[in-house]
Formats: C-alpha cells, structure tokens, sequence
C-alpha cells in the first residue's frame, strides 16, 4: 500500500476506530444508496419579491398539493384537500380563524381530524428519509413525539391505543396548535431536500433583504449568481459604480426603504445634495416605478435623487471603462459625445436630441469627473456599503454558497448564458491580457469577483476584482447579462427608441439547435445526451407565445416574472421546476394575492404545470452526485475493513 493511501486510512480510522464501526457506516450507506431520490426545487429571477417567493416555497410549487392528493385521492373532497393545504401553508392564521369561527367542541374535533390528515402527508413525504435525517429536519421541541406519530402503524391492533392516546392527550393539554404548526413546518421542511437559486435575488421588488434572511437560515441550498446579484456584490466590496448602480435601480423602482431600513444605510446625504443641486429641476425623465401613490414631496425627491445617482453612475463607470480599456466598453462613454450648447448626443455617429439637458455637476472638459460635493457623497455612501454588517453577511453568504454556474445531477445550471459567436462557437473574450471562453470565462470571473472580494491584502488584484463585477453586470461578454450592451443612459435621455434596444447574445437563438446545447454541456464536463442545461436571466414571454422550453427539454429558461414590472409582459408570476424521484414538473405561477385569499377563500396561486416528465423507474439514490460519493466513501471503508482485518491498521479500543 503507498505511504499516502495507508495515512488515509490511518485519518479515517480516527471517526470510524474499529471494525464494528466502520462495518456499521458500510451497511448504512449501502442503504441509503436504495431510497429514492431527494426533490430538488429551481427557482429564478426572484428579484426581491418576497411574498410571492414565500408562497412558492411554503407550497414547494405545488409539490405539497400533489403529496396531499396522492395520500387522500378521491378519499377527502376537493374543497377539503384545498383546506388541508391552506393549514400546511399557513398554519398560524388557519388555526386562528378555526379558533373565531368553531365552538370548542368542534375545534377539538378539527384539531383530531386535522392532526391524522397532516400526519398521513408527512409520513408520505418523509419516506424517502433516514430515520436520522427526519431526526435533523424536525423541530427540536417536538421531535420525539412527531418520530412517533410518524413512525408508529395504527392499524396494528396492539398500538392503536398508544397512537390515540397521543393525539388525545396533546389536544386535552391544549397543544394541539403547536404540534399542528410543527407538523405543517415539518412538510414545509421535507417536501422539498435541496433549493436551487438560479440567480437575481436583488433589485426591483421591495424584499430582496427579506429573502436572503430566508436562504441563510435553509439548511441545503445554493445560489448561482445573477447579474443583479453580482453588482451587490460589487457594491458591498466598495465598488463606487456598483453602488452607485445598486442605488439608482434602487430609486428607479421605489425601493430605496431597502438599503434604509433593510440594510441601515444612509441616504440623507444623496438626499441633501440632490435637493440642493436639483432644487428647480423636476427631473421628469428620471420617473420613479412605483406600485404605490405616495405623496408629490415625496416623489419630488425621489426623483432628484434618482437623477443625481444615475449621473454620478455614468461618471463613474466612465472611469472604470477609460481605466480599462481591455473591456472594450468605450462605446458606453457618452457623457464626453455630448455636446452641451445643441443639447444633443452621438450614438454610433448619429446625432439625438436630449430630453433633459440640465447637468450642473458636469464639466464640458472633463466629463467624468466627479465634482467635489459627488465626490465627498461617494466617500460617505461606500464608507457605509463596506461597514454595513448585514449587508456584508448576506453577501459573504453568496460567496461561501454560490457560484457563477453550478453541475449537479445531470444538470448545469447557470443565470444567464455562454457567449456564442454568430455560428455557435465560444465567443473569446480577453480578461487580464488572456482570452477566455465557454466553461474558463466562467471560471476566470468567478476567481477574479472573489479576489473582489477576499483578496484586500493585494490591493491591484482586490481593485481588478472589483472592476470584473462590474465587468460581469454589464459587459456584453459577461455570461451572466448576455446583451449587446446596458442601454441606461439612452433609455433616460434619448427618445428614439432604436437606441434602448439590447441586442440578446446569440445564445438566445442558437440554443434550440441540440448540437450547440450539446457542446455547451461537454464543455462543462456533463453528459450531453443525459444532461439538461436550466438557466433564467430572459423573460420568457408568455403571452407571446414564448416557451420556457427549448430543444426539445434539454433546456428550460425558467424566468417567467417574479418581478410585479415584468409580469404585464410575461403573463405569468414565475416558472419553477421540481425534480424527484419521479421525474420533473416545470410550473407557472400566477402572481400570488395575499396569504387571506388562501385562508378564507381557501384558494392558492393558481400552479399550471407546463411539462410533466417523469420516469417508469424511480430514481435512487444511487443514480446521483450523492450517490457517487456514497460509493467512493464505501470503497474506502472496506479498504479500511481490509487494513484492520490483515492488521496493517489496530482497531482503537
């Protein structure tokens, strides 16, 4: 045996010391191998719309409809099946509003028929688990009576007394609310093993805080990030045109309460200065998106304030592309193609007229230069971007779970796209004096936004970083934004709307074609007949007749409009994908209400599944990532059984 394999064996031997041990693990693991595979939930482009992401992940899209109809099928009606899964859903208010309208005799009843059904569910659902797995997922306060409940057949004569007796005994001690919230929490927890983020937490709803909160407290779960979250990312790294862009979209959708009061950041000094250095100027291009009606003071400042960010942002970003002319970006300089007396702009040698031509800040000379009061707000604004806590928790989270793509499963998953040349090939793009394409752009960004980040010590390599996530939010060959370019300047202050238009990247049209999909997954190590690329970053367009859907399933693009500004084009709220056992089901949601339509009217976001897919042999264990791992770590238990056994290895007593 080589020295470097037997002081493996001799490290393994520490957690598994004799052959009881080690023989134990083997016949565990080659259990599990055997359980049906864990349910993996995809969800896109959530964009901080946090009341429809809760609604989706309390019902795992559907996924606890379909467990309570096939427990109960034709056994329970459809408007009690409806009301089962509003008590899953939201146990606190059902209960609450069983409380106000039953008498207590009644209520008790509920609480018994309510306490079988949801334990009927919750031992469907939590089947394919360990016993010590479902010990980890269940609430600690109630754990040893739910393993119980779950665990024990009252159809055996002999312990279906013991079974009443517990369910009476927990509503004659009035605990019958809790043991149903903990059982509700518990399905919550179980039905769905894994959640995928597929990018774009951050920007235009009110909650993107709210979620990250969520995600940091979900024990399985990874992000690959999107542009909008990458451009946080920047700006938490002190990134003046990242803040600068996170602020303005911030301002743009009316969600500036979430740097304020989400994030603790302080505005007063944009405030002031916008009131200042815009006093008489109504700033109508710089109009706010907003769902609400506010007051006229209110959106006055609102939109001086957006005005003065998104002119100090074309500064800024200005500089990085002058700064960095290897991202061959000067075409989105276009404060210097201004001419200030005509009141009019150069875009690709035509001329256009401005809609708004009051610049105080800017120098005709120097363009791009901050004036002293933008420069003294920038100061103080990253100042609090770098030394806000829970926005540096949130995105040290990002990094330590997240990545720009992410292989699992037979599935590649990534937010936006792979760059393509015209005729399908891997478009080059040159980063630091190299060129980069397909899986080692990827690759080559994700190590510079991390040294973004991290690398501080090195103060050229932590500057480059920080310019590569900004690179990587607006650079058209970014994998994760994919357009010909970010139109913000024009859409602002240019009517013509031959000037907003953002070329999608070939991708976008090439990726029907099987053999560019195909090559796309060998490129990242998958199996291209087997394999399935899931990506989101482009609106799909329902209501255009748009599918989510394309070569023939290999690949799903599943934003379908958690963003409230998309959903009057998509048509829907969102597509998500759940993938067990069974198979997989993509489903479209439509934009949720509130949680009391779905306790008093007993309705849900209405859930379409747009493919079903699923397989004759369900799927184990062993057909998974996880199963391989649980083979390498059997192998090397029965090297280790070996060892003991010829006694190269002594067993610890």
């Amino acid at each position: 045996m080589k020295k470097s394999d037997l002081k493996f064996l001799q490290l393994l031997s520490k957690q598994y010391p004799d052959i009881l041990t080690a023989s134990t693990e083997i016949i565990n693991q080659k259990a599990i191998l055997n359980l049906p595979k864990e349910t993996d939930h995809f969800v896109s482009d959530i964009h901080g719309e946090y009341e429809q992401f809760f609604h989706v992940m309390r019902t795992g899209s559907g996924a606890i409809r379909n467990k309570i109809e096939d427990v109960f099928g034709n056994t329970l009606s459809a408007r009690e099946k409806k009301s089962l899964a509003a008590l899953i859903y939201y146990p606190e208010a059902k209960i609450k509003r069983m409380r106000h309208e039953l008498d207590e005799e009644d209520l008790q009843d509920w609480y018994k028929v309510s306490l079988y059904r949801l334990i009927g569910v919750c031992k469907e659902i939590s089947a394919k688990y360990t016993r010590a797995r479902l010990h980890e997922s269940l609430p600690s306060d109630y754990q040893h009576i739910l393993i119980e409940l779950l665990s024990e057949n009252n159809r055996v004569p002999q312990k279906e007394e013991y079974y009443n007796e517990i369910l009476d005994t927990i509503i004659r001690i009035d605990r019958a609310r809790d043991y149903i919230i903990a059982m509700s929490q518990a399905i919550q927890t179980l039905t769905v093993t894994r959640l995928h983020i597929i990018g774009d937490i951050f920007d235009r709803g009110p909650g993107p805080h709210k979620i990250m909160d969520y995600l940091m407290e979900h024990k399985n779960v990874d992000v690959q990030w999107g542009n909008h979250d990458i451009v946080w990312m920047g700006a938490a790294s002190g990134h003046m045109a990242c803040i600068a862009n996170v602020i303005r979209l911030c301002a743009r959708y009316d969600n500036l309460s979430v740097l304020e009061d989400g994030y603790g950041i302080n505005l007063i000094p944009l405030a002031s200065f916008a009131m200042e250095t815009y006093a008489d100027d109504p700033c109508k291009c710089f109009s706010i998106h907003s769902v609400g009606k506010g007051n006229a003071k209110e959106k006055s400042l609102n939109q001086k304030m957006h005005k003065a960010i998104a002119i100090i942002q074309f500064k800024l970003e200005g500089q990085v592309i002058r700064n960095r002319p290897e991202f061959n970006m000067e075409s989105r300089m276009l404060l210097d193609k201004i001419d200030y007396d005509k009141g009019t702009v150069l875009i690709d040698n035509k001329e256009y007229k401005l809609l708004d031509t009051n610049f105080p800040t800017i120098d005709p000379e120097d363009p791009y230069r901050l004036s002293k009061e933008e420069q003294h707000l920038m100061d103080r604004l990253c100042l609090n971007f770098r030394n806000c806590d829970k926005l540096q928790e949130h995105v040290r989270f990002l990094f330590n779970k997240g990545s720009l793509y992410l292989c699992h499963n037979n599935y590649l998953l990534y937010h936006g796209c792979v760059p393509l040349e015209e005729d399908g090939s891997f478009r080059k793009a040159t980063i630091d004096g190299k060129e980069y394409a397909g899986k080692d752009l990827y690759d080559i960004l994700e190590y510079y936004a991390r040294k973004g980040y991290y690398a501080q010590e090195d103060q050229a390599l932590h500057e480059f970083g920080k310019d590569i996530m900004w690179y990587a939010w607006s650079n058209e060959n970014s994998p994760v934004y994919g357009k010909e370019k970010m139109a913000t300047f024009e859409r602002y202050l240019v009517a013509e709307k031959e000037v907003h238009t953002e070329r999608k990247d070939n991708y976008y049209k090439l990726v029907d074609n099987e053999d560019v999909a195909n090559r796309i997954l060998e490129a990242f190590g998958m199996d291209p007949v087997n394999g399935h690329i899931i990506n989101g970053h482009m609106p799909v367009h329902t209501k255009e007749g748009e599918s989510p859907v394309r070569c023939g399933g290999k690949v799903m693009i599943i934003d379908g409009g958690f963003s409230k500004a998309y959903q009057p084009t998509t048509g829907i709220a969102g597509y998500t994908l759940i993938y067990n056992s069974r198979g997989l089901r993509l489903v479209s949601h439509e934009p949720f209400t509130s949680m009391e339509d779905v306790i008093e009217k007993e309705s849900d976001v209405h859930q379409s599944e747009v493919i079903r897919d699923f397989t004759a042999r369900r799927q184990r264990v062993a057909d998974t990532d996880e199963g391989e791992e649980i083979r390498e770590k059997i192998e090397d238990l029965e090297e280790l059984l070996h060892a003991y056994r010829t006694g190269l290895i002594l067993e610890t007593e």
